[in-house]
């Protein structure tokens, strides 16, 4: 107030009455700073919930398709190849999970996108040829169940 009745009267302000003038007009630029970062916080906030959403549906769909495959896969075939199965398609689900933590993180900070999760299909393949409880083919397609999953997850939201 006091600023714009010396701008009114056209008056000089007192010494220092620019450094308070430029103190002040900082001060409002901070405050908009702030109330922007604060509007696009909340935008990627919303934007992380939805995205933990969608790892959930993703997630829930591919063990609803591998208890089906699972089931049927036990009733043409023997309980091993279903135990294959059953093995690949979760070492896939934790493979969707670390791809989806690793893409998370990407939103927050724009880094590149974690190799850790390309470990999983390997470590399949090596369980696969050492324990000869497990078939490695059955364990490979297990795996790629999750792919499936998604289909169906864009389908359906289309």
């Amino acid at each position: 107030m006091l600023v714009s009745q010396l701008l009114q009267n056209g008056t000089k302000p007192p010494k220092g009455g620019d450094v308070a003038l430029q103190k002040s007009e900082d001060l409002i630029n901070g405050v908009e700073t702030t109330l922007n970062t604060d509007a696009s916080n909340k935008g990627l906030t919303a934007s992380l919930d939805e995205y933990g959403q969608l790892q959930l549906r993703f997630i829930l769909a591919t063990l609803v398709i591998t208890s089906f495959a699972v089931a049927i896969t036990a009733f043409v075939f023997d309980l091993r190849t279903a135990g294959s199965l059953l093995v690949g398609s979760l070492f896939g689900v934790l493979y969707l999970r670390l791809l989806a933590r690793s893409i998370g993180r990407l939103a927050r900070s724009s880094e590149k996108v974690g190799k850790v999760q390309l470990l999983v299909p390997v470590l399949l393949v090596i369980a696969a040829s050492r324990l000869p409880e497990l078939e490695l083919l059955p364990a490979l397609l297990g795996f790629l169940l999750y792919k499936p999953a998604m289909i169906l997850q864009v389908l359906r939201e289309n």
